[in-house]
């Protein structure tokens, strides 16, 4: 299976479960001190994580249908 990231690049996905677990880390991960790269990856995680959540979700209902 594959999603687009925000930049539009397909992206396989051989693992759901562990890519939500591995985006779900990234998604609020940040430098201390924070610097300015900080923002802009944790939106590009959190669209994946998002991507990734709403994948899982439409798995699940073709398995329940």
């Amino acid at each position: 299976m594959y999603i687009s990231d925000l930049y539009g690049q397909r992206k396989e996905v051989t693992d759901l479960d562990k890519a939500i677990a591995q985006a779900e880390n990234f998604k609020d991960m940040h430098h201390i001190p924070p610097v300015e790269s900080d923002k802009e990856r944790q939106a590009y995680w959190r669209d994946i994580y998002k991507k990734l959540v709403q994948l899982k979700s439409k798995e699940n209902e073709q398995s329940c249908g």
